[in-house]
């Protein structure tokens, strides 16, 4: 238990209240430590909350290529569930927070030789541990070169990786955001490192309310996410304050607390996983009503495509769609699947305060009955 020593008496030291650098500096360390040094194994977490699980089935392409990475990769996976968008080939892809490096592994795969995955996590052991298998997943694959490059950083510190403005398709992130104390910093670097039209598909914890500042001094709430857990309809505003759209969300679980300490600790705060999808669009375009018919050209959504949680396209059926969504279809990796037909009529969502129930993890969780009790990040 010396990471947590440390982190203690690190805050000790800070008397009060922390200062927000300091305090960032202080998570990382315990963080890492908890990440690094102290877990073997998924099985060594200590607390019993469910994270992250798909509401829906993985594509076959990623069913697929999950068989294919090293059994070692996936035995020091601390992820929950596979955060895998649609139509990778050809795709530059960064990993935030990537761990053991399994789902770098299985998007390396999707990607295609000609495509590129960058998994950054800011723990040596982490790095280390995943480097190990490059060479073995560029023969399995049957790449002429690998694909793949592991690089140590932090989130909120994406250029001193060496990761270049507007250079990527799609970023990743797999219930690590929540362990990262500067949310604001995060965003903004995953915007900056995306193309326009490029596209933050993660999933991560989320609570039904503001967490209390009390948490976030707890070291064991920190490394299992709920200190950092961001208040869900926050998500909403964040997002659109660093310019990106409006989240889709795609997937959504209960999450389930079964450590006594911990439902002390928590008291009425609840949690959710929550996937979503949110893009880098363009600074200006025509806010308006479409039609859109999707042409079934997408890869394993050969008769639908789900784009999320709320649209569900059948092939060769018009559907009407709202400007964001229009703005969506027209400017990402996904226009050339959909023809799409501008509506004269201006979109009134776009002048009025729109609600946002239908974003709610929690609320989808309840609606799908999508609960679980136990996942890779918690033991399985």
């Amino acid at each position: 238990m010396k990471y947590v020593t440390k982190f203690l008496r690190t805050l000790a030291v800070q008397q009060g209240k922390p200062h927000a650098s300091n305090m960032s500096s202080a998570v990382h360390e315990n963080v890492k430590n908890y990440y690094g040094s102290r877990l073997e194994t998924s099985d060594d977490l200590q607390t019993n909350a469910a994270c992250v699980m798909p509401s829906r089935p993985l594509p076959k392409s990623a069913c697929e290529a999950l068989k294919q990475v090293h059994p070692d990769v996936c035995k020091r996976y601390f992820g929950c569930g596979l955060v895998v968008p649609e139509k990778l080939e050809g795709c530059n892809v960064l990993d935030l927070g990537s761990g053991s490096g399994r789902d770098c592994y299985v998007l390396s795969k999707l990607v295609g030789e000609r495509g590129h995955v960058i998994g950054l996590d800011m723990t040596d052991e982490m790095i280390v541990a995943s480097q190990k298998y490059v060479q073995y997943h560029q023969e399995k694959f049957g790449y002429s070169k690998p694909n793949t490059v592991f690089v140590k950083g932090y989130m909120e510190q994406l250029s001193d990786a060496g990761i270049q403005d507007n250079s990527l398709d799609v970023v990743v992130s797999n219930c690590v955001i929540c362990l990262c104390p500067d949310k604001r910093t995060v965003i903004s670097e995953a915007y900056r490192v995306l193309k326009e039209g490029g596209e933050l598909y993660y999933s991560d914890m989320y609570a039904n309310k503001v967490v209390p500042d009390s948490f976030k001094e707890d070291p064991v709430l920190w490394g299992e996410g709920m200190a950092g857990a961001l208040y869900w309809q926050d998500l909403i505003s964040l997002m659109k304050d660093k310019g990106f759209s409006t989240p889709h969300l795609v997937a959504g679980s209960h999450i389930v607390v079964h450590n006594p300490e911990l439902q002390r600790k928590t008291g009425d705060v609840k949690y959710a996983s929550g996937t979503y999808r949110i893009f880098k669009l363009p600074q200006h375009f025509i806010k308006t009503k479409a039609m859109v018919t999707y042409k079934g050209t997408v890869p394993d959504c050969a008769d639908c495509f789900e784009f999320d949680a709320s649209h569900s396209f059948k092939t060769n059926v018009p559907v009407e769609v709202d400007a964001d969504m229009a703005a969506i279809l027209q400017n990402t990796r996904f226009s050339a699947d959909f023809s799409v037909t501008i509506l004269d009529a201006p979109d009134p969502n776009q002048s009025s305060s729109p609600q946002f129930c239908h974003l709610s993890p929690f609320l989808l969780a309840d609606r799908l009955g999508s609960s679980v009790k136990q996942c890779s990040k918690t033991g399985h």
